[in-house]
This record gives structure tokens, sequence and C-alpha cells, in this order.
């Protein structure tokens, strides 16, 4: 007898419809699995054969195949536990009067005891279904079901155990339906540390609040414990909070790679990521015999921080270049080749030389010219072409600890901030763009005008600094967040100016 259950393959963030077609036949006991499965998906024999006695079913003793179509496609994980689970049950008739309709499809891993366990990637197939499936219904375990509901435009129903959803296809009990949650409000972003916390570094922060309003990659240099990775983590508090899309869009990727806790929704808070130097390339870009989302992906409407950015690999800072340029990043494998979002803000840190003490008011450098130099060519070039704004982070002067009065804190700089991307969403409304870091060429040639003596500037700079045509562009896009701060319609000679002096440093 045959039977056939819907499921659902993902690849990358992409869902796409499986025909887990389950034939019993007579001869001899046999449990195969066919149409490209992993390893994981070929364990599923015995917990299914568990699951089912343990539910107080039987398991027929016969030759069962079980073909998950397309055939050419690789199947990976647990996820299709419960429709083969299903579907033995059903071609052994022990489903009598179920039935199991075209729309209806399900995922699921199964314990041993036959509970349902949450699956990664429920919230991508559930959007997936909703492309090409509208009004289907999806049965999820109930860990997933407030992910997969954020897929409004299907029927999403949380199952606890392969007995509750036997149970609701013999027509006995209904399986609760999960709706979206309600009041989808952003709260304000919050950070590790606040900027009125941190001393002195007026310039520093001058340039945090100037990345965050146009969503600007930075570098900052300084001798040890001058506050480098403090004035990082304080970035996280200036970026203005998330909307509905980027929500979603954060969750999707995080639901891929298995990382979204069990019965959680939308994610609120744009992601804070700061891997270790010691990361590979493919923990970096993304990776896998079937590709996973990396650190550039989960970092995506959120920061990336690579602390002592010199000391990652020269490979994987090279790999960084496509994802900071064209904002995806695209992992290709014999089996698959995958399109990831990596729209991230990236801020480095790093000591001005090996021992980290060159220029130090306090402390001689024990480096030579050499070692110093070597010590910088570990950021290649065009990398740092990529890098909007170079500043320095000095040591601090014992009045500047001292200081009583506070500086502004990070809700005050938030305030401008958003007031300065407020300007570039109605600016770029009509390009789908939500920043001025994402603007590409004829962007920049629209909306950076230049007052004269400006342009002047602009000229007389680009020669001396030797800017290359992207670093040209960058400028224009820094000296572009910086007149929105101000509230001009033009960029004025000032601005550019200071625009100018963070490609200064290195």
């Amino acid at each position: 007898m045959l039977a056939i259950v819907n499921s659902v393959v993902l690849l990358g963030l992409e869902g796409h419809q499986v025909r887990v077609e389950v034939d019993i036949s007579n001869g001899l006991p046999l449990f195969a699995i066919v149409g490209l499965p992993d390893t994981s998906v070929k364990e599923a024999r015995e917990r299914v054969r568990a699951a089912i006695k343990n539910s107080g079913f039987e398991f027929p003793l016969r030759r069962i195949t079980v073909n998950l179509a397309p055939a050419d496609v690789k199947k990976e994980g647990p996820i299709y536990d419960l429709p083969i689970a299903v579907g033995v049950l059903a071609a052994s008739g022990q489903l009598q009067g179920g039935h199991l309709p075209d729309n209806l499809f399900m995922v699921g891993e199964l314990s041993l005891e036959g509970s349902l366990r949450p699956v990664p990637g429920a919230l991508p197939m559930a959007l997936a279904l909703q492309e090409s499936h509208p009004g289907s219904t999806l049965i999820v375990p109930a860990g997933n079901a407030q992910a997969a509901a954020l897929a409004t435009g299907i029927r999403v129903l949380a199952a606890s155990s392969l007995s509750q959803v036997l149970e609701f296809l013999k027509g006995h009990e209904e399986l609760p339906r999960v709706l979206p949650e309600q009041g989808l409000n952003f709260s304000e972003p919050k950070a590790a540390v606040d900027l009125a916390d941190i001393k002195g570094q007026d310039q520093a922060k001058r340039a945090l609040e100037i990345a965050a309003a146009g969503g600007h990659n930075i570098l900052l240099i300084g001798p040890p414990g001058t506050g480098k990775t403090m004035l990082a983590r304080s970035l996280a508090g200036l970026l203005p909070a998330l909307t509905y899309e980027e929500a979603l869009e954060i969750t999707k990727i995080y639901s891929a790679a298995g990382l979204l806790p069990a019965g959680q929704g939308l994610i609120r808070e744009r992601p804070f990521r700061s891997p270790h130097h010691t990361a590979t390339l493919a923990s970096m870009v993304g990776g896998g015999r079937i590709p996973r989302p990396g650190e550039v992906s989960l970092a995506s409407n959120g920061i990336l921080f690579l602390d002592e950015i010199v000391e990652f690999r020269r490979e994987v800072l090279e790999a960084l270049r496509q994802p900071l340029e064209e904002r995806v990043v695209t992992v290709a494998r014999a089996q698959a080749a995958v399109t990831y979002p990596a729209n991230f803000l990236l801020v480095g840190s790093m000591n001005p030389c090996p021992c980290g003490y060159l220029g130090d008011a306090v402390r001689s450098c024990q480096c030579t010219q050499y070692q110093v130099a070597q010590y910088r060519k570990r950021l290649s070039g065009p990398l740092l072409d990529r890098i909007d704004l170079v500043v320095e982070v000095p040591r601090l002067e014992y009045r500047q600890v001292e200081r009583v009065q506070p500086g502004e804190t990070s809700k005050q700089v938030r305030e401008r901030i958003e007031r300065a991307r407020g300007k570039q969403r109605e600016r770029l409304a009509g390009e789908g763009l939500r920043c001025n870091a994402e603007m590409q060429g004829p962007q920049v040639r629209r909306y950076c005008l230049l007052s004269p003596p400006a342009r002047k500037l602009l000229q007389s700079a680009y020669n001396r600094l030797a800017l290359s045509l992207r670093a040209y562009d960058r400028v224009l896009k820094v000296a572009r967040t910086i007149a929105d701060l101000e509230g001009a319609d033009e960029i004025k000679e000032q601005h550019l100016a200071e625009a100018l002096q963070y490609r200064l440093v290195f």
C-alpha cells in the first residue's frame, strides 16, 4: 500500500516541497530510505520504529520503502521523522478513517517515546509555503510554532507528539492553531555599555555616531586599554530600533541556522556578533556540505565586531570583501549553492603596532619600522578601502579620567541618529535602500550633491590622498551622513572635511 505525506526541504533560506512517499509490500523485513538522504535522515529508521511502538501502534514487519522526492535534492536533518512515521502508519492501514489532504504539510523530529522536538528552519519553511501554497496547513513541533506562525498566509498547527498528530488526522481532536504574536512594537535598543559611561574619547564617539547614522564600517586603532572594545559594544545602543521587515529577516536566518530558542517568535533586537580571532573561513562566511549561515549572515541588520582584527587569518579577512560590497554572500558547494543576506555593519579594533604603544605619550614603542609595516599589512588595501571611518583611540590624560561631568547618553545620541535615518529613508524610499551606506554609484551621484567649496576640496583631496573610485564614493556617502545629522540638504565644505579626516590615519 502507498501513502504520500507532504513536507518541506530547506536550501539556504528557500524552502521547497518534498513528497514523502511510503510503500509497504510483502517480503523480508526491510526499512529503506532513498532520495539522496544524509546520515541523520537515514537514522530516522530507528527513531521512527521506536516512536511508533512507544506511541501504542504496531510497526509493520514488512518491506518498507521511503522515497523523498525530488530525488536529486540533498535531504538533511531529522525534520522528516514525523512525515515518515505518519506515512508508515497510513500505508500499513493503521490510520483508518484518516486522510492526508494535498494542502497538508508537516515537519518534526521524533524522540524514541514519540514526542516531537523542534527542528531548525521552521520559519523559512513556513514562509516558503506561504508563497508557493497559500492557505495550506503546516504541522510543526510546539517549540517551533511561534516562529512558524509569523507566516500569516498559512495555517500553523502545533503538535507535541506523534499520537496527537494521528488523533488530529483521524478527526478525533483538533490541534491548536498558533497565531502571530500581538503588539509587534520594538523597544529602544539596549547595549552593554552606555556612551555616558565611557570617559573621554570624544572623537571616537563622534565617529560611532556617524557610523550608526549611515550604516558605515568603522575601524578603531589605539593602545591596549584605551576603551576600543567598550566603544564598539556601545554602538549597539546607538542603532535605530528594528523594523518588522528587518526583524523577520534576522529571525529567518537564525531559524535556518538552528539558533532560534525553542518557543521564541520574532527576534526584536539587532544582533551583535563578536567571533574569536581563531574563527575559520566556513564559520565566518558560512559552509558545510549543505551550507549553513556564517557570522556575516548572523550579523545581518546588526553589528559584526572583530576585536583585534589583524589577528584573524588572512583568508578570513579577505573573504569579507565581497559581502561588504554586495551585502550578500553566496556559498557554493558541490551539492548546492545558496545565497544568504550579509548586510552588517563592520566594527574592527586593533593596536597601532605589535607591542601596542606606537605613538603613545607615556610608554615607548619597542617595534621596528619593519615590524610595524608588516603588522599593518595584515589588513590589505582592498579591505581598508571598504572601511569608511578609521579613528584613533588614544590614551586618556588624568584630567579626563577624573572628569566628573558625564557626556551624552546613548539615548540622546540615538535621537539625532534616528532623525538622520528618517531623512535617509525618505530620500531612498524609491530605491529600495535603508541607509546611506547602501547607496551605489548612481544613487551617490544623485543624492550626494556638493557645494562649490566642497567640490573644490574634494578635487584637491582626491589626488593628495590617492583615493580610489571606491574610496571616493565612500567619502561622499560619509559626508552625506554628516550633513544629514546636521539637517543639511547640501554637502558643505565642513561636512566633506570631516569625512576626509577619517581616511588619514592609515
